[in-house]
């Protein structure tokens, strides 16, 4: 697994994590804003008009509502996104990354309605009645570009996996299990089957379903999330001024977080909103495309709603949360993840400067030879170390505290390590240092008016948000299925997404998220090509609508 997760950095570090992507991703939404004269601001108050069906029409062809299809793409983006990336991205970047999440998502707001007009025009009815659409069919039929269709096609079913299956149960397991002792293969099994019972009744279901649990899931979240705000009240402008104030510069190490250039700041920032409000990755237009309406524009406004509630609205609450209560640079007790660990030659002092400014630096990616991975042996004695000739790293922070583990029994013996890695993969690691994910969102719930109880709201609202999420992105992959090869591969791959959905929820939480973190660009690169050479054929249609309908 370490030499897999090795090559999914290369490829993060090529793609999503590299200088050229987020420039690429808001340069776009940036683009339309301009083209189109910031559709985000001039249609707002119209797009919920439309979702409330001020505009519809009896007879409207499709499949769902356009509530049930705002619900089911919200559903969509609305998971571990929200609770788990906001965690990532400020563990990595620091309060910076949530200023450039609110960025991707204003800028988003255009490029959504866009992927998704021009999704909605151009889908066909499918052999079984109901509707079909995404960004294959405009490629297809409306650039005439049959192989960038088939790429996109393909990279949807591979997403599918890597961004709406896999980091979803793997969260909601962990975070079941930190909360009630649950364990990851309970509860994969039992949530595997409900999948199954649900995604076997296609969109119709998945729609309703979504429409029950997103307002449900949303009102929770908010409400234990809101309890922790009032609570650290006086920390809330101090946290909104760090966002700005660091959003150009970085973020300075404090606490047990060892700061974070801008570099990473922007990035993560960028890569985090991404994949909480998919806004460019076409995802979402593939749902929409299956809405009761006869002009297309009007449900790519519906859809510009999407980044608005999802980013703006939850990930900066889940943001305030954790700035706010301070859990985002403090140290809690919890079990060391491999893929987090660092062991370096040496012995570093965190409450030396110069310790931590180097091994920050060397965090950032800069280059060090003084700093290096550790090789050789160590004896260990009823789980501690004696004589340590390494430092130990994990989550980013210094390592406190830390005992060795054998089988759940404290630990004493040699242990040998070759370039910062325990060749012995029976050995755990338990101690104190930052967490990230969902594991630190959980933890900063419990700086609220629920104390410690905090943490089960985000265990429930984590369940409903990624089982949620993953419902529709079974429906996102079994449209790609079909356009790729047809009805006969659907059920074999409903089954086949069922069972990664019960493995990946007793992997690891670090390897899933590097999953994720690459198989997202490989459907947002040949989308944002797409959508940027029909802007033309956009700009009309968005001319035509609103020709008509400003005055309604």
């Amino acid at each position: 697994m370490g030499g897999f997760n090795s090559i999914l950095l290369r490829l993060d570090g090529f793609l999503g994590g590299s200088a050229w992507f987020p420039f690429i991703l808001l340069g776009v939404g940036l683009f339309f804003t301009i083209y189109l004269r910031f559709p985000q601001v001039r249609f707002f108050s119209h797009a919920w008009a439309v979702v409330r069906g001020k505009y519809d029409k009896a007879g409207d062809p499709g499949d769902t509502s356009h509530f049930q299809a705002l619900s089911t793409a919200l559903s969509g983006t609305i998971g571990t996104g929200n609770i788990g990336g906001v965690g990532l991205a400020i563990y990595i970047g620091g309060p910076a990354a949530l200023f450039w999440m609110w960025m991707t998502a204003f800028l988003g707001m255009a490029t959504k309605m866009v992927e998704v007009s021009l999704s909605h025009k151009y889908r066909v009815k499918a052999a079984n009645g109901t509707m079909s659409g995404g960004p294959m069919y405009y490629m297809e039929h409306g650039l005439k570009m049959h192989w960038l269709a088939m790429f996109f096609a393909i990279a949807t079913v591979i997403c599918s996996f890597g961004t709406g299956n896999l980091p979803q149960i793997n969260n909601i397991a962990t975070s079941v299990n930190a909360s009630f002792g649950i364990a990851p293969i309970i509860t994969g099994g039992v949530l595997a089957v409900l999948m199954g019972m649900v995604i076997i009744g296609g969109i119709k279901r998945i729609a309703h379903v979504a429409a029950t649990i997103v307002p449900t899931m949303a009102t929770i979240y908010l409400i234990g999330a809101l309890s922790v705000i009032i609570m650290n009240f006086e920390n809330i402008i101090p946290s909104f001024l760090s966002v700005f104030r660091d959003a150009f510069s970085g973020s300075a190490a404090t606490g047990g977080f060892l700061g974070a250039t801008f570099a990473f700041a922007f990035n993560r920032g960028v890569n985090r909103g991404l994949y909480s409000n998919e806004a460019g990755q076409g995802s979402a237009a593939i749902a929409h495309a299956s809405a009761r309406a006869d002009e297309h524009v009007s449900e790519g406004m519906v859809s510009l709603l999407e980044p608005f509630i999802d980013t703006l609205i939850i990930c900066t609450i889940t943001g305030l949360v954790i700035l706010s209560s301070g859990a985002w640079s403090s140290k809690f007790e919890n079990e060391f993840q491999a893929t987090d660990l660092l062991l370096l030659d040496g012995i570093y002092l965190e409450q030396s400067e110069d310790d931590r400014s180097l091994i920050g630096d060397y965090l950032g990616g800069a280059t060090s030879n003084t700093v290096t991975l550790y090789s050789g042996s160590a004896n260990v004695v009823n789980g501690v170390l004696v004589n340590p000739e390494f430092t130990i790293l994990h989550a980013r922070s210094f390592a406190e505290d830390v005992r060795f583990f054998n089988n759940e029994e404290l630990y004493s013996g040699q242990i040998e390590i070759e370039e910062g890695v325990i060749n012995n993969l029976e050995i755990s690691l338990r101690g104190m240092s930052l967490l990230h994910s969902a594991a630190l969102t959980t933890k900063a719930f419990g700086f609220g008016l629920f104390g410690e109880n905090g943490q089960y709201i985000v265990t429930i609202s984590l369940v409903l948000f990624a089982f949620s999420t993953a419902l529709a992105w079974s429906y996102y992959g079994d449209r790609a299925i079909i356009y790729l090869i047809g009805f006969k591969a659907v059920l074999p791959y409903r089954i086949l997404y069922c069972i990664a959905f019960f493995i990946a929820s007793f992997i690891d939480t670090t390897l899933v998220w590097n999953i994720a973190a690459v198989a997202i660009v490989l459907m947002t690169v040949p989308n944002l090509l797409g959508i940027m050479l029909m802007r033309k054929e956009m700009k009309g249609l968005v001319k035509e609508y609103w020709d008509e309908n400003k005055n309604k």
